[in-house]
């Protein structure tokens, strides 16, 4: 029998173990942890999006601050405000929502992000604290972080003898989600658009990471009988089936056929996706517990 992982319910969770580290913090030291979130423009995904993460965000017991800037702020400008949100003691994380506006470039304003409050743990200090195995130190990007949660609540926290395959290697997904199996000591397989014979490699895989954005592209012989799969993939297709111009999300794993040969499998949506916020909250309250000299939580 095929365990389908409910993400919704793990990073539920996961929110609770970080309102209760929340309070803790706030009855051990006075402090409260804060969060701040950028927005610029008006696309309506994004403000869902922050939308979203404010009120976990209170939910959690937090500060929450939101900054929405108009579209035709400037480089300068954002760049000035996040100066400002660097140097705000009550602030624990910073997080400017991604994508902005064309005329913008949001890569020396992610590297303007203090790495101790880079709660997206896009910074490259904390990409490489991550590489270099320093997983206390630094801040790990939230989706692989999420992911991890499910590897280890399946298989616990040493992955030694077993073989993990991702599928991409993007700076935001598939590096570090390598980088955190390995750290747990899986034999990690990174593989991408260039690989030689993907099905062979994913066949080899007890646990296999899909992150490529391709609709169903990973086959249920592509898996290993009882393998892990976890799909990161949100891809939106046609659905014919629901009425003419209708559309569903589906992941990068062919999710009904590969959930007969899978062990465990997660769901596309309502797998990894609810994860994300989750982690976010929970690197702000590692980065609040650092910041005020205590021992961080751990999720």
């Amino acid at each position: 029998m095929t365990t389908v992982i409910d993400g919704k319910q793990v990073a539920a969770s996961v929110i609770d173990a970080v309102k209760a580290a929340s309070e803790t913090l706030t009855k051990e030291t006075g402090v409260k942890t804060g969060l701040a979130v950028v927005i610029v423009g008006s696309d309506p995904a994004s403000h869902a999006y922050v939308g979203a993460k404010g009120r976990m965000a209170k939910e959690c017991g937090f500060t929450s601050v939101q900054h929405t800037l108009p579209e035709e702020t400037t480089q300068e400008e954002l760049a000035a405000l996040v100066q400002t949100l660097n140097a705000d003691e009550t602030l624990h994380g910073i997080l400017v929502q991604l994508p902005l506006p064309k005329h913008l470039n949001s890569e020396p304003i992610i590297q303007s992000i203090l790495p101790e409050k880079d709660v997206d743990g896009l910074h490259v200090v904390n990409a490489g604290k991550l590489a270099t195995g320093d997983l206390d130190g630094g801040l790990v990007s939230c989706t692989p972080a999420g992911a991890m949660v499910f590897v280890k609540r399946t298989h616990g926290e040493d992955l030694s003898g077993l073989n993990a395959v991702v599928i991409g290697r993007s700076n935001l997904f598939g590096k570090p989600m390598g980088q955190l199996l390995l750290a747990a000591n899986a034999t990690v397989t990174i593989a991408h658009s260039r690989t030689k014979d993907l099905p062979a490699v994913c066949r080899n895989a007890d646990i296999l990471v899909a992150a490529v954005g391709r609709p169903e592209m990973v086959k249920a012989d592509w898996v290993k009988p009882g393998a892990t799969v976890i799909d990161v993939g949100i891809n939106r297709i046609a659905a014919p089936e629901k009425g003419e111009g209708k559309s569903k999300l589906v992941g990068d794993v062919a999710f009904e056929e590969a959930a007969n040969v899978a062990s465990v499998i997660t769901p596309v949506p309502g797998g990894v996706g609810p994860m994300t916020i989750a982690m976010l909250m929970a690197n702000t309250v590692i980065a609040a517990y650092r910041k005020a000299g205590k021992k961080a939580p751990k999720f």
